[in-house]
């Protein structure tokens, strides 16, 4: 099947995903964690894309970002991919690819689902059972969101600036935030969203992104039973 082609649309944010191939690590030790954000840093202010929220696991990467045109984001993965795969390849005395295809990404209607998802990236620690909190991750943007830490590789969303006019009121409403889970609905819509490229919100969003990209924001409706003979399809209502 022919893959569908990425969104843009100005003003809405995505969410998007890469992992390591076969889901197998990316990385390593703390020098390849603090490349990757250093690397991240710069190819998103290069290509004017605004990072929201972040987290990096040992396999994979979520990333919560604003790009300023169609082509910011697959120029700075491109140039993010291949600084960092060249140093993981030479550190490592390796070949080949180090991710499992192409990032994924899905457009995110900011004041249904911005804050959800980056609760629900900021959590991924503490969901892989690797930490108790979120702050207790250090390669994650929790720390700037909850406990005021200062993060000059993000550029926040007005959404959560909003919870708050000064540091301190945001981070305490920001960790209120924290004291509910995240419903089991928004989480696997959230997934189901990312991994197959769709878009995340309401009809309404839906419709106006499929309108606006010239592609399907959501996936096409089950198929439709097989044709049935009437004298069978008769048969087996009796």
């Amino acid at each position: 099947m022919a893959r569908l082609g990425r969104y843009f649309l100005k003003g809405v944010p995505l969410h998007v995903i890469q992992r390591g191939n076969n889901r197998e690590p990316i990385f390593f030790d703390d020098e390849g964690y603090q490349l990757y954000l250093g690397w991240l840093g710069e190819a998103a202010v290069a290509n004017a894309v605004r990072i929201h929220a972040y987290v990096l696991m040992t396999n994979h990467v979520h990333l919560l970002l604003s790009p300023s045109d169609a082509d910011g984001l697959p120029r700075m993965m491109q140039s993010l991919g291949r600084r960092y795969v060249g140093h993981v390849n030479r550190a490592y005395c390796r070949t080949g690819t180090l991710w499992e295809g192409r990032y994924r990404a899905a457009p995110i209607e900011a004041d249904s689902y911005l804050l959800a998802c980056q609760r629900y990236i900021e959590l991924n620690p503490v969901r892989a059972r690797m930490t108790r909190r979120p702050g207790d991750y250090p390669w994650s943007s929790y720390g700037a969101h909850g406990d005021g830490e200062s993060d000059a590789l993000l550029s926040d969303h007005p959404l959560y600036l909003g919870l708050g006019a000064e540091t301190a009121a945001r981070t305490r409403a920001y960790r209120a935030l924290f004291r509910a889970a995240l419903p089991g609905e928004t989480v696997a819509a959230l997934r189901h969203a990312t991994q197959g490229g769709w878009a995340l919100g309401s009809d309404k969003f839906k419709a106006k992104i499929a309108r606006i990209a010239g592609r399907r924001a959501d996936p096409l409706p089950a198929g439709r039973p097989r044709n049935v003979p009437d004298d069978q399809r008769q048969a087996k209502l009796l």
